[in-house]
């Protein structure tokens, strides 16, 4: 198939170009330029907010659309008027950060939107695809994590670790949050073409259980090769802070896991990392490789002013 990614050179884009790139399909990627574009990948350089940019996918018709760096509606109109509609599917990264806050776990794809949430914008876009009946496939993970994660999720632990620091945990580390690798979320949107079964549905995506703070703590020192006795892991009451900020702990503050059983089922589908195996890939091929500039500790600090 002839495939127009926008973005598609770092994180989830680039592992799912990666994919798609093995599969034998003709890959364009719309970006702006300031990551290098793969071998075999046709870049056309713009900015998605320019219209004389847009203008450089006018003149080819593709068969799949990846967008995986749109956050309003508006970004996928656009680019929609000025590609026209894939023949075949229209892929979307939303998130799982769409969901309204629950005390029934784990949340499904039919349960409500939060209004409120940072990402409602791919909620709307997600609803405004159903009503345009343009065939797609949209996938909510929540935590994703790996090699060339720009979010400080895993590295938030591997900074602290390596530096011997203790490690903030909120509470007594018992709240539940959910983690799924970079590599299985391609290799699911991969699979989801292979299948009629997966237009026009929105999946969660993630991996297989979900896991404590502590736990998540525990399993990111195991995967540096440390010990867990090693480390005082440090409680804090996170009460005085917003549940979904992120500023001092990485993730958000309150349980966070969905049910995966419909991407299981409709595209049988299993994670292939489970969360140590991950974290050690993460570690080896990405963290340690890497230029770190000396962390800043203070807002650790600040959490038992």
């Amino acid at each position: 198939m002839k495939v127009l990614f926008f973005g598609g050179t770092r994180f989830v884009g680039k592992a799912l170009v990666s994919r798609l790139l093995s599969k034998g399909h003709e890959i364009f990627v719309f970006t702006r330029g300031n990551l290098p574009v793969p071998n075999n990948v046709t870049h056309l350089k713009g900015d998605r907010s320019s219209d004389e940019d847009l203008r450089k996918i006018s003149g080819h018709s593709f068969d799949l659309i990846v967008d995986s760096c749109g956050r309003k509606l508006e970004d996928t109109q656009r680019l929609l008027e000025f590609s026209g509609l894939p023949s075949y599917r229209f892929i979307y990264i939303s998130s799982a950060g769409v969901y309204n806050n629950t005390q029934l776990f784990p949340v499904g794809e039919d349960c409500p939107i939060d209004p409120k949430s940072r990402h409602i914008g791919k909620a709307k876009t997600e609803a405004w695809l159903k009503e345009e009946a343009i065939p797609f496939t949209s996938f909510r993970p929540t935590y994703i994590y790996g090699p060339g994660n720009y979010n400080p999720i895993e590295k938030w632990f591997f900074d602290r670790i390596i530096n011997r620091r203790f490690i903030p945990v909120p509470l007594d580390g018992q709240i539940i949050t959910q983690l799924g690798h970079v590599s299985d979320l391609a290799e699911a949107i991969s699979k989801s073409l292979e299948t009629d079964q997966a237009i026009n549905q929105i999946y969660n995506c993630s991996g297989t259980r979900a896991v404590t703070f502590r736990g998540l703590i525990e399993t990111a020192i195991l995967a540096t090769g440390n010990k867990v006795s090693d480390f005082n892991l440090r409680s804090f009451d996170p009460s005085k802070l917003d549940p979904k900020a992120r500023k001092v702990f990485p993730l958000r503050l309150s349980n966070f896991f969905t049910d995966i059983s419909k991407i299981q089922k409709d595209l049988s589908w299993e994670p292939k990392f489970d969360l140590l195996n991950g974290l050690i890939d993460s570690y080896k091929n990405d963290y340690i490789l890497a230029n770190h500039e000396q962390p800043d500790f203070t807002s650790d600090e600040s959490l038992f002013d």
